[in-house]
């Protein structure tokens, strides 16, 4: 298919920055306060607020990453050598290789082929005597199982922690991913995500002392923030290392982003749902799988659009791929499975059939662009393009 040269090329993804957040990140850098200091501190305050404020007893720990979140998590809940903690093969491998930080042996279980969502059968077809945790992964921002998951860990005394990378703002029976019954729920604001600082994460937790634990992990195993130290009104340059912490804070400039990101982020969910429900109809007569939507009253973040090549498609995933980028638009997939990977692969000896509907949605998948800055005429380009290559 011929490239349109006459149109500038449609990235995959692209941030919805608005003047707003440009006068905060302004505002911060002349205030001279650029690391992690008081807009964190109310940024902590607004993502808890959003999720429901203090109604719900959680805490909110602002971090460089949701793969910090996650470290900072499972270390707080105790995991280490001779622990197992079960994870989708379906994901990132951040939400595994934090396990390994640990020194923990991660179990890679398939999905639900109808959700991509981790399945909870094979999830408790894994447990073993050694098993201390399940990070469940709300893929693409569809909320996982997480009443079957919850119920399975309270009967087998298993910790849960939840990927959330992806879902933002995503419920489940009406209630926000970040207020559900696990132990922690970890957020990603990188760069292509639902709302972004441009790197950062926030974990949510009512669990006051590993939030405690996050807290101080956070920024070197020291017993008092920075912040609170250099702007006290009497000297206060003391402080004690308790732990061999690590360097994980969020700085005030990327807060300033996510303060106005977060005012932001029930607008741009409704932008991404538009977009999601255009490629549904656009899509439905051409031969593939499209992404399942939320259980009726519920929301999905939309965070990505994953279609599947159905039997009988005239071409392959590659070939898709090639051909939507020869059209001048960018296209990805999510993910290549953590069993196919190398150090996964070789670590537990894996292969492709321990993992068959993992594995077939890998080979028939692409995501295709869904982001709020795409207009209309853009969505409609991407529309035409899929339906000449399949139609």
């Amino acid at each position: 298919m011929n490239s349109d040269t006459s149109l500038p090329f449609l990235p995959f993804a692209l941030p919805e920055i608005g003047e707003e957040e440009i006068a905060e990140v302004v505002d911060t850098l002349r205030s001279g306060w650029i690391t992690t200091g008081p807009k964190a501190k109310r940024f902590e305050a607004a993502f808890v607020d959003f999720l429901g404020g203090a109604a719900t007893g959680l805490e909110g720990i602002a971090i460089n990453s949701a793969t910090a979140g996650l470290h900072l998590a499972l270390e707080a809940l105790g995991i280490g050598p001779g622990d197992e903690v079960i994870t989708t093969t379906y994901t990132f491998t951040a939400t595994a290789e934090v396990v390994r930080y640990l020194g923990a042996d991660v179990v890679l279980v398939d999905i639900d082929p109808a959700t991509l969502n981790i399945d909870p059968r094979a999830v408790e077809a894994a447990i073993t005597p050694r098993t201390r945790a399940i990070v469940p992964v709300h893929y693409a921002g569809l909320a996982a199982d997480m009443t079957a998951l919850l119920a399975l860990a309270r009967r087998h005394g298993l910790r849960v922690v939840e990927d959330a990378a992806h879902a933002l703002p995503t419920t489940l029976q009406g209630q926000l991913v970040g207020t559900l019954g696990s132990d922690a729920t970890v957020f990603s604001f990188y760069a292509n995500k639902t709302i972004t600082t441009g790197e950062g994460g926030m974990l949510v937790t009512r669990d006051p002392e590993l939030a405690q634990r996050a807290r101080v992990m956070r920024l070197h195993g020291m017993n008092r923030d920075a912040f609170d130290r250099f702007t006290a009104k009497v000297p206060s340059w003391y402080y004690e290392i308790v732990a061999p912490g690590f360097k994980y804070n969020l700085t005030d400039i990327a807060a300033a982003l996510g303060l106005h990101q977060l005012q932001r982020a029930e607008g741009f969910q409704r932008r991404r749902t538009e977009i999601a429900r255009r490629y549904r109809e656009a899509f439905a007569d051409l031969p593939l799988l499209l992404p399942p939507e939320p259980a009726a009253g519920d929301l999905h973040a939309w965070h990505l659009y994953v279609v599947r090549l159905a039997d009988g498609a005239p071409v392959s995933r590659d070939a898709m791929i090639e051909q939507l980028f020869e059209a001048g638009i960018g296209c990805s997939v999510h993910y290549i499975p953590l069993h196919l990977h190398p150090y996964w692969r070789d670590r537990y000896d894996l292969k492709p059939e321990q993992f068959p509907h993992s594995q077939r949605a890998y080979e028939r998948s692409l995501s295709l662009p869904l982001y709020t800055r795409m207009c209309d005429a853009d969505v409609e380009r991407v529309v035409q393009a899929v339906r000449r290559i399949l139609g």
